[in-house]
């Protein structure tokens, strides 16, 4: 059992990592991959949100929609869910952590849309896992695309130091950037788990 939720995790987070092998979540993967600490800190509201959210949509698909079912409002439902799960966030962060919930600025209400939670909790049905399973796979999930985010955010902070033709500066590095990353995930792939 924890064997199998290890390779779930490891499989979430490197082997098939949101942002860099599913392509999901991007646009604040690229927005917010300024600095290191404002890449952590959205590191650290998508593990919350993603994490929550996976264990909240199991409950409700497997409690409710199935058993009625209602199978077919699932992606409504799983919105609906995230969104009240961002405005914790965002109030949390509000109160609490000033500096960074100005740091993330419109980004943080962008996990609401941001389609690497809905894609987790979507895929947690559609692999019917369980309870312990889904939010193994939602942390594992939120746990590479916080690596992923934090490596970009290094990568550019150097980068910005650095001379760069003027016609990669911005968005081109950026994007050279994240998919080199993408091809350096690529070798996690003769893992055998």
């Amino acid at each position: 059992m924890i064997k199998d939720l290890l390779i779930i995790a490891v499989t979430a987070a490197l082997l098939n990592n949101v942002v860099l092998s599913q392509f999901l979540g991007l646009c604040s993967f690229i927005g917010v991959s300024t600095n290191t600490k404002t890449a952590a800190g959205m590191g650290g509201a998508v593990c919350f949100v993603i994490t929550i959210a996976s264990a909240v949509a199991n409950l409700l698909y497997d409690l409710i929609l199935k058993p009625l079912k209602l199978e077919y409002l699932q992606t409504i439902v799983f919105i609906l869910v995230i969104a009240a799960l961002v405005q914790v966030v965002e109030m949390f962060l509000k109160k609490f952590v000033p500096a960074l919930y100005k740091a993330l600025g419109v980004y943080l209400p962008l996990i609401t849309t941001n389609c690497a939670v809905l894609g987790v909790a979507l895929k947690n049905v559609l692999n019917k896992y369980d309870m312990a399973q889904s939010v193994v796979c939602g942390l594992g999930t939120a746990i590479g695309y916080t690596i992923a985010i934090i490596i970009l955010a290094g990568i550019r902070e150097r980068i910005a130091n650095n001379p760069v033709p003027e016609s990669f500066k911005g968005s081109p590095i950026v994007l050279i950037t994240a998919a080199l990353m993408a091809i350096a995930f690529m070798g996690f792939a003769d893992l055998n788990l």
